[in-house]
């Protein structure tokens, strides 16, 4: 059969319409992709950690919450302020827009070796700790 009489049926016409959208749905799939990745680790927002969250307000204050989690998962004070100076920010986890408090999730691995993630919450009166998190090692609580 002759080639150039399969372009002139519907069936050929519509395959060759699929075909030609295919690279076009993975360029835009790829696309898609590339800025999910980027506003995941925030790498477009021009976010730098030490221009919004303020490592330095003191005291810090740590909620009856925040206070029965450090017991229950063996995360000291210096642990605390350790991640605070020195942990990084997962975005994901934090409400940087939040009222009246934002609140900012710091992850980071204390002297000890523990992979922690904690809840700060700056504010006039200081730098408030609402939770502590190991993120390894599920611990026993009965904090309510």
């Amino acid at each position: 059969m002759n080639l150039k009489l399969l372009h002139h049926l519907p069936i050929f016409q519509q395959k060759l319409r699929v075909r030609k959208r295919k690279p076009f749905l993975a360029i835009l799939l790829a696309l898609l992709f590339i800025a999910f990745y980027f506003f995941q680790t925030q790498s477009w927002s021009g976010r730098e950690d030490d221009n919004e969250f303020d490592r330095n307000t003191t005291p810090i204050i740590y909620t009856k919450h925040a206070r029965c989690r450090m017991d229950c998962r063996h995360i000291d004070e210096s642990e605390v302020k350790e991640i605070l100076q020195k942990g990084t920010i997962n975005y994901a986890k934090s409400e940087p827009n939040d009222k009246p408090d934002p609140k900012y999730a710091l992850e980071g691995i204390t002297h000890d070796g523990q992979e922690v993630r904690i809840i700060f919450a700056p504010s006039p009166k200081g730098m408030v700790v609402i939770t502590v998190i190991d993120l390894k090692e599920e611990w026993q609580c009965a904090c309510n």
